[in-house]
């Protein structure tokens, strides 16, 4: 592997609640997944996000919810698909705007939480979200874990994709992630992450959590922001990658680097 991007989800207080660091986090990663203010975040945290963002030259996207402030997006809720599509290109919209107002550039999305584990087992709504981001933004890159309905689809309506792996999550050995609701889901030991990502970047492995071992494609890396841990993760996984002489690079990057290599084919 020559290049990975170290993202993470951001922005995910509301009002005068605060569940990261976000300032110190934001210049030790490449790519931020930015809540809307539907799952999290408000007018004010978007803005100072965004700004943030700018200042360290950090891709900004956008970390599409559920409706669900008080369950921050963690529960399934069955809104009839175009429905769901308005409220995507509502979330988009309002990112936008801030980063429209910043001078700063909108790279990518994804979906948070119950959301996005529906959309990875359901290519059928997968499908339909999708082409309200598309009909948004034909560039906007997709970042999604490799091999599910989002992939898929994205790759299907022509949308550019970066695939993920989830550095603190569980993976059943179908390859979407362990519930929530499981014991295991969330890894909360430095160690055992550091032998994931390790794995990852050597071999393009993971270790299921009923031990099958799961090929993954991934050039990026995901820590979730409001993990405890979020900060001292993201030091462990700059320590390996710098180790291992892999160059950080964000998802923008990424594609240009594609085209790039491609044309020279």
């Amino acid at each position: 592997m020559k290049y990975i991007d170290l993202n993470a989800d951001i922005g995910e207080g509301f009002g005068d609640y605060t569940l990261a660091d976000d300032a110190a986090l934001m210049p030790l990663i490449t790519s931020a997944n930015v809540a809307c203010g539907f799952h999290a975040g408000d007018a004010v945290i978007m803005a100072k996000t965004v700004a943030l963002a700018k200042k360290y030259q950090v891709d900004l996207g956008a970390h599409v919810g559920f409706p669900d402030l008080s369950g921050f997006g963690r529960r399934r809720m069955h809104i009839e698909p175009q429905v769901m599509a308005h409220y995507v290109t509502y979330q988009l919209g309002a990112l936008s705007a801030f980063a429209r107002a910043a001078d700063y550039p909108l790279t990518h999305m994804s979906f948070h939480g119950a959301l996005g584990n529906m959309v990875s087992e359901d290519a059928q709504l997968a499908r339909v979200l999708l082409q309200a981001v598309k009909d948004f933004d034909a560039q906007m890159i997709i970042s999604t874990m490799s091999g599910n309905a989002v992939e898929r689809m994205a790759r299907a309506l022509e949308l550019p994709v970066i695939c993920t792996f989830l550095a603190d999550r569980a993976y059943e050995s179908n390859g979407l992630l362990v519930s929530r609701a499981k014991p295991g889901a969330v890894i909360h030991d430095k160690e055992q992450v550091r032998a994931r990502i390790r794995q990852l970047l050597r071999e393009g492995t993971v270790q299921s959590i009923d031990g099958v071992t799961l090929p993954v494609t991934a050039t990026s890396i995901l820590v979730h922001g409001d993990t405890p841990e979020s900060i001292e993760m993201v030091h462990t996984l700059r320590e390996i990658i710098a180790e291992m002489d892999i160059a950080l690079m964000p998802p923008a990057r990424q594609r240009r680097e594609l085209a790039r290599e491609n044309a020279l084919l």
